[in-house]
């Protein structure tokens, strides 16, 4: 069970999905956040928790802002797709990074989770609500989002040895975001 403080939190009010996912871990638990951007807030919230943080992310910048906000924790300069790692760990993140990938490097990413999920490992990701590419914008520049359908994440998660913990789409209390909870059988 996450800590006190940890659940009352401005931030972990307003997304419940990371509360969920700090809860079904071991105090102390290893967690491999897959684009972990600048750490914050997730990761920061992760850490204030107890939990032991690695981040992947290509952008040195973002990488140079983790190890400032959150020394105690690995954070390295790569590609989420194919991460320079060769250790498990007991959560693994994918948050507001996975939608990014074009549909044939989301299906790719399953034999990442899988390389890198230590017996029982909690895995949760966000994606679209059905199959489909889009180009928004953010702060001006272009970002791409891409969704399997549904039924191919649930084919993915089981392929992999996965079970589905929750999954809900356009979730109001998470900004609209379509989560992903799943846990490995082995």
């Amino acid at each position: 069970m996450a800590p006190p403080f940890c659940r009352t939190s401005s931030w972990a009010n307003r997304t419940h999905w990371h509360e969920r996912f700090i809860a079904f871990l071991p105090e102390g638990a290893t967690v491999l956040d897959l684009g972990c951007g600048s750490g914050s807030p997730v990761a920061r919230h992760m850490a204030a928790c107890g939990l032991k943080i690695t981040g992947v992310d290509s952008s040195p910048t973002f990488i140079s802002l983790c190890r400032s906000r959150l020394p105690g924790h690995a954070w390295i300069v790569g590609d989420m797709r194919s991460p320079p790692l060769k250790q498990l760990f007991q959560g693994i993140l994918a948050w507001d990074s996975f939608f990014h990938l074009k549909p044939a490097d989301q299906r790719k990413m399953f034999a990442v989770f899988h390389e890198h999920a230590a017996p029982s490992a909690l895995l949760m990701f966000n994606a679209g609500p059905r199959h489909g590419e889009a180009l928004g914008t953010y702060r001006g520049d272009p970002l791409y989002h891409a969704s399997l359908d549904p039924a191919e994440y649930a084919t993915l998660l089981d392929g992999i040895g996965f079970d589905i913990v929750a999954h809900v789409v356009e979730d109001p209390q998470a900004g609209g975001r379509t989560v992903w909870l799943a846990r490995s059988r082995a």
